[in-house]
């Protein structure tokens, strides 16, 4: 997510009070400092300006400039005890709980794997263009994992670009509205062979120990050659130990993905872990025509791989298993309740998938860079996504999120100027939003119109077109 821990990321401010928009009584670390280890196999400033070129196309950096500040000695509760007494609304949480990128990077981290809708489009069997499209829709959720840093919140009017070339693909994203905040995006192909598009605003629900975060919005894929169109909506994300102890998550609900075209449906299950962790981060599901015959069976792990079976032999195999677990001794109710009484605790992590004979795997998950952990648990993809070289700086809208000094500065390990410019920014943004209320104005999106979904009909943020003409003459200055 699917993007749901970022949706609790960054929008947590709702019960912790983060980027409050009251600018006194403000909690401020003392702590704060510049950050000097280092990363090995670092590229220079030289490379990242040249753009280094690998056969003619552009190799992206592979490291951060600086790594991750050490969180050992902070936790959210920490920063509440002290502040009883207080109003909640005027707390502000230090700058050490985020990542350095923004939530419209998070959302562009979708397109990691790109080549599930390259390999759609030259499907020939629409049973096969939708398990490529399954794929796509679970592996969009599978860079979150283990993600537990807080994606800057966008200024309105934040907008975020990316050309891959290497992966075909052009994308774009603005953030259309603070209060709700809403996030648009809209990405095609480099061979206009496809179109992705959409917006994110999710409804959160607080329950003392967790937050879950309700997916709202619509996801839609157009598969140009085909004519067809599949829509989605994520699945629900629960962090948990959100206030004292270690943070974990899981997703689960059901999500439904709809070939317009075809009537076809595939319906995942993301499934809770339970009460022994047995099904954490597995998902299983089917694949349905119109007439809602099954057509296939799929299984596996967000965090891990997907893989699909004829249903016959699926239900043949789910019947041995059960089988065989039916003769393991059963727990006593004492042993249940102990477990129970620790159901906050992430649950071990189960076997790997058990893959039934006969099964095509769909989608596994990349690698992570070996010194991931220094850098925010980070995959490859998100590692480039702030990268930015000087022929980027002389083409990019004013309003890019890799221009943002206090992203820039967290990234580069400068703490305190990623402090300072984060309060510098929200306070410009409070105080543009005071003039316009003044003078009774409106916020006007630059590259995103609210309308409707061509397919299902629901509201949505559709794009304008023109980003990539290059015209910024007329963007805010909200840095």
């Amino acid at each position: 997510m699917c993007l749901l821990l970022s949706f609790y990321l960054q929008y947590i401010s709702e019960f912790q009070c983060l980027d409050s928009d009251n600018s006194s009584g403000e909690y401020t670390d003392t702590n704060q400092r510049s950050s000097q280890m280092t990363l090995p196999n670092q590229h220079t400033s030289a490379d990242v300006e040249r753009g280094v070129q690998e056969n003619g196309v552009k190799k992206h950096r592979t490291t951060l400039p600086a790594p991750m500040f050490p969180r050992n000695n902070f936790s959210i509760w920490s920063i509440l005890k002290k502040c009883i007494g207080l109003e909640l609304s005027k707390i502000t949480m230090p700058i050490v709980f985020n990542e350095p990128l923004s939530f419209l990077q998070r959302i562009t981290e979708f397109m990691e794997h790109t080549y599930m809708i390259n390999k759609a489009c030259t499907q020939t069997d629409p049973i096969l263009r939708m398990q490529c499209v399954a794929a796509f829709a679970v592996s969009a959720v599978a860079s979150q994992w283990e993600r537990t840093g807080k994606p800057f919140n966008p200024l309105l009017g934040e907008t975020f670009e990316l050309v891959r070339e290497d992966l075909g693909f052009q994308f774009i994203s603005e953030q259309v509205s603070h209060h709700p905040p809403v996030s648009a995006f809209h990405a095609e192909g480099l061979n206009k062979d496809f179109v992705f598009h959409g917006s994110i605003y999710p409804k959160l629900k607080f329950w003392g120990k967790s937050v879950e975060a309700e997916p709202r919005g619509t996801i839609t894929l157009e598969l140009l050659k085909h004519k067809e169109a599949y829509t989605w909506t994520n699945p629900t994300c629960c962090v948990h130990n959100v206030i004292i102890g270690k943070l974990w998550i899981e997703q689960y609900g059901t999500v439904e993905i709809m070939n317009h075209s075809t009537g076809d449906k595939c319906v995942l299950n993301f499934k809770p872990c339970g009460l022994f962790g047995k099904e954490l981060h597995r998902v299983e599901g089917y694949i349905q025509d119109k007439n809602k015959k099954k057509l296939c069976m799929i299984y596996g792990k967000w965090t891990e791989c997907l893989w699909s079976v004829d249903p016959a032999t699926y239900e043949s195999f789910k019947k041995e298993k059960k089988g065989v677990e039916n003769k393991k001794p059963k727990q006593n109710e004492e042993e249940i309740k102990s477990e129970n009484d620790e159901a906050d605790d992430m649950p071990e992590i189960q076997e790997t998938v058990q893959v039934i004979p006969g099964s095509k795997l769909l989608w596994r998950i990349t690698s992570r860079p070996t010194n991931s952990v220094q850098m925010y648990n980070f995959t490859h993809f998100a590692v480039s996504l702030n990268e930015l070289d000087e022929d980027m700086k002389a083409i990019l809208a004013p309003t890019d999120c890799r221009l943002r000094p206090d992203i820039r500065g967290m990234e580069n390990g400068d703490m305190d100027l990623a402090g300072n410019e984060k309060e510098r920014l929200e306070e410009k943004q409070r105080a543009s939003r005071r003039e316009r209320a003044k003078n009774s104005e409106e916020w006007q999106t630059r590259w995103f119109t609210q309308g409707n979904n061509p397919h299902t009909r629901t509201s949505d943020w559709i794009y304008t077109g023109g980003y990539f003409d290059r015209n910024f003459t007329d963007c805010p200055k909200i840095y």
